[in-house]
């Protein structure tokens, strides 16, 4: 289906398959018929396509790691939403910008934030935003080491021992078995991970794949060698959030055996990617982990490295070339609203206030790469 929409000129077709592709993890492949949708809305055609395709974007975003385009995307995608009076797919972009705020330890934006999805989806039982709004939480728990508020929230997500209810279950896997394991509940997280195996989950995607076999590994049994397997799933490099929090958990399942040497290797790949994620909390509970083995969390004390994503640099050089942001929007198709979020989060991150100051910020700079992306 991904193949035939190459082709597609209608961005309702094309919306229908990203949502199918969404579950099964075939976003990467599908960026482009979603971005035309987009720029059709955008040139006065299907809105609401538009910002599905948006929404849609921002999932990909999400967990292929590029978490500054995901906040840019989906509040564009809350702007038209509210405009054009669609409360549940503006509630839908919040919900990615409140996973954002979770995995990088922002504790009150994702309260604040689920309170808005709960407050408003809880009456009209929108369950889709009740259940983001519990990710959310069960992912902003876990970063602080809550594993009671993590497993009640992901709970509540998808009942342990069943993905039957939703295909959002398919998103708390890991969660729900590793919070009901660090919160003294083994029989739950036993459950879960036999329906995942009574399911076929695995076959459903690699990155499907990687977490089954992690939370498999969680349990006491053969927990080496399926923290090998799922490591060892193709490209697992793509979706470097569940990746990194396999390398955690192999990590601390190695300390706890008493294998300093291998925990510190698994230790120090979480943590590389979480910093580069700017995932806080799981950056601290990495270093904290590798203090447990013996080996302080060395850090450089010079400057920290600036990090923009690609479409960022794009943006910064060319405003900083003096181009406005409408300008900026139609040679990147972006949105004069996309422009004008990315350059507000570029400005902190390059220590200036102005765009008069962005060049020499940008030729100052050593390292702008995009986080390994």
């Amino acid at each position: 289906m991904i193949a035939e929409q190459e082709r597609e000129t209608s961005p309702a077709r094309i919306v229908r398959t990203g949502v199918a592709a969404l579950y099964v993890d075939r976003l990467p492949h599908y960026r482009d018929p979603l971005r035309r949708a987009v720029q059709h809305g955008r040139e006065g055609g299907a809105v609401t396509s538009a910002i599905e395709a948006l929404l849609l974007l921002s999932a990909d975003g999400w967990l292929a790691g590029t978490w500054d385009d995901v906040l840019a995307t989906a509040a564009e995608a809350s702007a038209l939403g509210r405009e054009h009076g669609y409360p549940l797919l503006a509630g839908l972009a919040l919900s990615y910008q409140a996973l954002v705020a979770a995995a990088r330890g922002e504790h009150d934006t994702t309260l604040a934030l689920t309170s808005q999805l709960a407050g408003w989806g809880g009456p009209r039982r929108a369950l889709l935003l009740t259940q983001r709004a519990a990710h959310a939480r069960a992912l902003d728990a876990a970063g602080r080491g809550d594993f009671e508020a993590a497993y009640d929230n992901a709970a509540a997500v998808t009942p342990p021992g069943s993905l039957d209810d939703t295909p959002q279950g398919l998103w708390v896997l890991f969660d729900l078995v590793e919070a009901a394991v660090r919160s003294g509940r083994p029989e739950m997280a036993r459950a879960h991970v036999q329906a995942m195996l009574d399911g076929d989950v695995a076959s459903l995607s690699p990155r499907l794949a990687m977490l089954v076999a992690g939370a498999t590994a969680l349990l006491d049994d053969a927990a080496v060698d399926a923290f090998e397997r799922a490591l060892a799933v193709p490209d697992a490099a793509r979706w470097p959030f569940d990746r990194a929090r396999v390398h955690l958990a192999y990590g601390e399942r190695l300390r706890r055996d008493r294998a300093s040497r291998d925990a510190r290797r698994q230790l120090s790949s979480a943590r590389d990617i979480f910093s580069q994620l700017g995932a806080v909390p799981w950056e601290s509970r990495a270093d904290s982990e590798l203090r447990a083995t013996g080996q302080p969390a060395a850090r450089d004390h010079g400057p920290v490295p600036v990090t923009l994503t690609p479409q960022q640099r794009q943006i910064a050089a060319l405003a900083a070339a003096g181009l406005t942001n409408k300008q900026i929007g139609e040679r990147l198709y972006l949105s004069h609203r996309t422009v004008a979020t990315h350059l507000h989060q570029i400005f902190p991150k390059l220590g200036v206030t102005s765009r008069a100051a962005l060049r020499d910020a940008l030729s100052g700079s050593t390292d702008l790469e995009s986080s390994g992306r």
